[in-house]
């Protein structure tokens, strides 16, 4: 059931350090998405990135690119939990370039990484089965409130779910 991922061989910190050319270099990576990032390292997990901090990497004054580099040298500092953060800020306001990074690359051709991960959805979606016949007749009971179509329509979406 474990899932190989690239966690497994290198660290996040390795990873941002390994992505960090990259990233400076990479044209996506620009004044407005650099302070999306920011913002949220700093609004979501203030305890990685001050208000202060915050001020510092968002300051015009200084160009971009240096911005950037100074910003990844102080997660790479700050350790894993940090990077990671990083990590899933990026994924979220610039998918394409997360998906292009050099880590994510050698991840996607990693030959074990596949067939480890189809497995466990497979379980997954089976424990998603067995939840659902063992609260069947709680959803019955709770379609009692809704409108006659609306019953029809939930009675069938748990009677559909009961089949597989």
């Amino acid at each position: 059931m474990a899932q190989l991922t690239l966690k497994d061989t290198e660290g996040y910190d390795e990873q941002l350090h390994s992505d960090a050319e990259f990233l400076c270099s990479h044209q996506g990576m620009d004044t407005e998405l650099v302070d999306r990032l920011v913002l949220q390292l700093n609004r979501i997990y203030p305890q990685i990135l001050s208000d202060k901090e915050a001020c510092k990497f968002r300051s015009l004054r200084v160009p971009t690119k240096l911005r950037l580099s100074e910003l990844l040298k102080y997660l790479h500092g700050k350790g894993d939990n940090a990077c990671y953060e990083f990590y899933r800020a990026l994924h979220i306001h610039a998918e394409d370039v997360y998906f292009s990074l050099p880590t994510r690359i050698r991840q996607r051709e990693m030959p074990d990484s596949r067939s480890t991960i189809i497995p466990d959805r497979c379980v997954l979606n089976d424990r998603e089965g067995q939840r659902l016949r063992c609260i069947e007749a709680f959803l019955h009971c709770s379609a009692v409130r809704l409108s006659k179509d609306a019953k029809d329509i939930f009675i069938s979406y748990v009677e559909v779910g009961k089949q597989k």
